[in-house]
Protein backbone atom coordinates (compact mmCIF):
# COMPACT_ATOMS: atom_id res chain seq x y z
CA UNK A 1 0.00 0.00 0.00
CA UNK A 2 3.11 2.49 1.08
CA UNK A 3 4.76 1.91 -2.03
CA UNK A 4 1.80 3.76 -4.14
CA UNK A 5 3.90 6.88 -2.86
CA UNK A 6 6.20 6.18 -5.82
CA UNK A 7 3.16 6.92 -7.97
CA UNK A 8 2.29 10.49 -5.83
CA UNK A 9 0.13 8.87 -3.63
CA UNK A 10 -0.08 10.55 -0.32
CA UNK A 11 -3.55 9.65 1.50
CA UNK A 12 -3.94 6.44 2.19
CA UNK A 13 -7.27 4.46 3.47
CA UNK A 14 -6.55 1.03 5.30
CA UNK A 15 -8.87 -1.24 6.13
CA UNK A 16 -8.90 -4.91 7.06
CA UNK A 17 -9.74 -7.58 10.13
CA UNK A 18 -9.22 -7.46 13.96
CA UNK A 19 -9.46 -9.82 16.61
CA UNK A 20 -12.14 -8.47 19.05
CA UNK A 21 -11.46 -8.46 22.34
CA UNK A 22 -14.55 -7.24 23.67
CA UNK A 23 -16.99 -8.34 21.82
CA UNK A 24 -19.87 -6.48 23.77
CA UNK A 25 -18.45 -3.31 22.53
CA UNK A 26 -17.77 -4.44 19.01
CA UNK A 27 -20.58 -6.98 17.45
CA UNK A 28 -21.74 -5.60 14.24
CA UNK A 29 -19.61 -2.74 14.29
CA UNK A 30 -16.91 -1.31 12.77
CA UNK A 31 -14.12 -0.25 15.09
CA UNK A 32 -12.36 3.40 14.08
CA UNK A 33 -8.66 3.06 15.74
CA UNK A 34 -7.83 6.32 17.84
CA UNK A 35 -4.40 4.78 19.67
CA UNK A 36 -2.93 1.44 18.67
CA UNK A 37 -0.56 -0.82 21.09
CA UNK A 38 3.12 -1.11 19.53
CA UNK A 39 3.75 -4.60 20.41
CA UNK A 40 5.64 -5.14 17.23
CA UNK A 41 9.03 -3.55 15.46
CA UNK A 42 8.42 -2.42 12.55
CA UNK A 43 6.93 1.11 13.81
CA UNK A 44 10.25 1.51 16.04
CA UNK A 45 12.15 2.15 12.82
CA UNK A 46 9.96 5.12 12.37
CA UNK A 47 9.08 6.49 15.24
CA UNK A 48 10.44 6.93 18.80
CA UNK A 49 9.91 4.44 21.27
CA UNK A 50 6.67 4.59 22.98
CA UNK A 51 3.76 2.19 24.42
CA UNK A 52 1.19 3.62 21.72
CA UNK A 53 1.20 5.54 18.83
CA UNK A 54 -1.99 7.68 17.52
CA UNK A 55 -4.13 7.32 15.02
CA UNK A 56 -3.84 10.68 13.46
CA UNK A 57 -7.21 10.89 10.93
CA UNK A 58 -9.72 8.61 13.25
CA UNK A 59 -12.07 12.07 13.72
CA UNK A 60 -11.70 12.55 9.93
CA UNK A 61 -12.86 8.77 9.37
CA UNK A 62 -15.51 9.03 12.47
CA UNK A 63 -17.27 12.38 10.54
CA UNK A 64 -17.59 9.89 7.44
CA UNK A 65 -19.02 6.72 9.90
CA UNK A 66 -21.32 9.74 11.36
CA UNK A 67 -22.80 11.43 8.13
CA UNK A 68 -23.08 7.63 6.59
CA UNK A 69 -24.57 6.15 9.61
CA UNK A 70 -22.43 3.73 10.00
CA UNK A 71 -22.40 1.57 13.09
CA UNK A 72 -19.39 1.98 14.70
CA UNK A 73 -17.15 2.17 18.05
CA UNK A 74 -14.12 4.08 18.45
CA UNK A 75 -11.22 3.04 20.21
CA UNK A 76 -7.51 1.45 20.90
CA UNK A 77 -6.62 -1.16 19.02
CA UNK A 78 -3.51 -3.37 20.20
CA UNK A 79 -0.57 -4.28 16.81
CA UNK A 80 1.31 -7.18 17.03
CA UNK A 81 3.08 -8.78 14.44
CA UNK A 82 3.03 -13.01 15.23
CA UNK A 83 0.36 -14.93 15.02
CA UNK A 84 -1.15 -16.31 18.80
CA UNK A 85 0.98 -13.95 20.61
CA UNK A 86 -2.32 -12.57 21.99
CA UNK A 87 -1.61 -14.95 24.91
CA UNK A 88 -4.23 -14.49 28.58
CA UNK A 89 -1.47 -12.24 30.10
CA UNK A 90 -1.16 -9.93 27.26
CA UNK A 91 -5.25 -9.82 26.39
CA UNK A 92 -5.65 -9.09 29.81
CA UNK A 93 -3.32 -6.46 29.77
CA UNK A 94 -4.14 -4.85 26.81
CA UNK A 95 -7.96 -4.84 27.83
CA UNK A 96 -7.26 -3.32 30.89
CA UNK A 97 -5.71 -0.35 29.30
CA UNK A 98 -8.99 -0.04 27.28
CA UNK A 99 -8.25 -2.08 23.81
CA UNK A 100 -11.10 -2.96 21.86
CA UNK A 101 -9.45 -5.07 19.38
CA UNK A 102 -5.96 -7.00 17.73
CA UNK A 103 -4.65 -6.20 14.31
CA UNK A 104 -1.43 -7.30 12.83
CA UNK A 105 -0.30 -3.67 10.83
CA UNK A 106 -1.88 -0.87 12.16
CA UNK A 107 0.87 1.02 14.16
CA UNK A 108 3.66 0.10 11.69
CA UNK A 109 1.29 1.66 8.47
CA UNK A 110 0.51 4.76 11.18
CA UNK A 111 4.49 4.89 11.67
CA UNK A 112 5.30 4.73 8.58
CA UNK A 113 2.65 7.57 7.78
CA UNK A 114 3.99 9.74 9.99
CA UNK A 115 7.35 9.44 8.96
CA UNK A 116 6.86 10.46 5.50
CA UNK A 117 4.28 12.93 5.91
CA UNK A 118 1.63 11.01 4.51
CA UNK A 119 -2.01 11.09 5.83
CA UNK A 120 -3.91 7.42 7.11
CA UNK A 121 -7.66 6.95 7.04
CA UNK A 122 -8.21 3.60 8.58
CA UNK A 123 -11.05 1.07 9.89
CA UNK A 124 -11.40 -2.20 10.90
CA UNK A 125 -14.27 -4.88 10.98
CA UNK A 126 -13.67 -7.93 14.01
CA UNK A 127 -14.25 -11.64 12.49
CA UNK A 128 -12.69 -13.64 15.42
CA UNK A 129 -13.19 -12.98 18.75
CA UNK A 130 -10.41 -13.26 21.82
CA UNK A 131 -11.21 -13.97 25.39
CA UNK A 132 -9.84 -15.94 28.02
CA UNK A 133 -11.50 -18.62 28.27
CA UNK A 134 -12.16 -19.45 24.31
CA UNK A 135 -11.33 -18.38 20.64
CA UNK A 136 -14.16 -17.65 18.41
CA UNK A 137 -13.69 -17.67 14.45
CA UNK A 138 -17.54 -17.74 13.20
CA UNK A 139 -17.28 -14.75 11.64
CA UNK A 140 -13.84 -14.74 10.36
CA UNK A 141 -14.41 -15.72 6.97
CA UNK A 142 -17.09 -13.03 6.55
CA UNK A 143 -14.54 -10.21 7.81
CA UNK A 144 -12.12 -11.13 6.03
CA UNK A 145 -13.94 -11.39 2.41
CA UNK A 146 -16.81 -8.75 2.73
CA UNK A 147 -16.62 -6.54 0.02
CA UNK A 148 -18.71 -4.27 1.88
CA UNK A 149 -15.24 -2.72 3.43
CA UNK A 150 -13.89 -1.88 0.42
CA UNK A 151 -17.46 0.42 -0.30
CA UNK A 152 -16.88 2.16 2.98
CA UNK A 153 -12.98 3.09 2.02
CA UNK A 154 -15.01 4.46 -1.28
CA UNK A 155 -17.18 6.24 0.69
CA UNK A 156 -14.59 7.99 2.42
CA UNK A 157 -12.66 8.49 -0.49
CA UNK A 158 -15.27 10.45 -1.74
CA UNK A 159 -16.05 12.10 1.50
CA UNK A 160 -12.99 13.73 2.38
CA UNK A 161 -12.28 14.10 -1.42
CA UNK A 162 -8.91 11.96 -1.15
Amino acid sequence: MICNWVTGATKFVMFGSAGSLDNERTFNKFIIPTHSYRDEGMSYHYAPPSDYIKVKNANKVTEVFNKLALPFIEGKVWTTDAVLRETNLQYNKRKKEGCIAVDMELAGVQSVCDFHGFELFSFLVTGDVLSEGTYNVDGLKEANHNINKFHVAMNIIEELNL
